[in-house]
């Protein structure tokens, strides 16, 4: 029980410190009757889709509302690993400088 009750408090702080960066673009009232506009791309009322650019978005008759894939590397050694996105998998991938073939170890990443 004293195991269950640890990992309840554990996955309540996890999400806590998970914070996807999310953001709203309101619909103009009768501008799209037939759904949401975001950089050019039209998305049905109703329809929830992973963007080109790692959001997972819907689309309501009042705004498009999309958070991101992502999490953004802060923990890792600066000095001797870099940062490249990649769009396939959505995510970071942290890579040694002198050999982007080696992935770096990575303590934390911010949403």
């Amino acid at each position: 029980m004293k195991s269950f009750l640890a990992f309840l408090v554990a996955l309540g702080i996890i999400v806590t410190l998970s914070d996807a960066h999310c953001f709203s673009k309101l619909n103009k009232p009768g501008m799209n009757v037939e759904g949401c506009i975001l950089d050019g791309k039209l998305y049905p009322f109703g329809e929830t889709t992973r963007t080109e650019n790692c959001y997972r978005c819907s689309c309501s008759s009042h705004a498009m509302s999309c958070c991101s894939l992502f999490h953004t590397p802060v923990g890792y050694d600066k000095e001797n690993c870099k940062v490249i996105f990649n769009k396939t998998s959505c995510d970071y991938d942290v890579v040694q400088k002198s050999d982007p073939s080696k992935e770096c170890f990575v303590h934390s990443r911010i949403g």
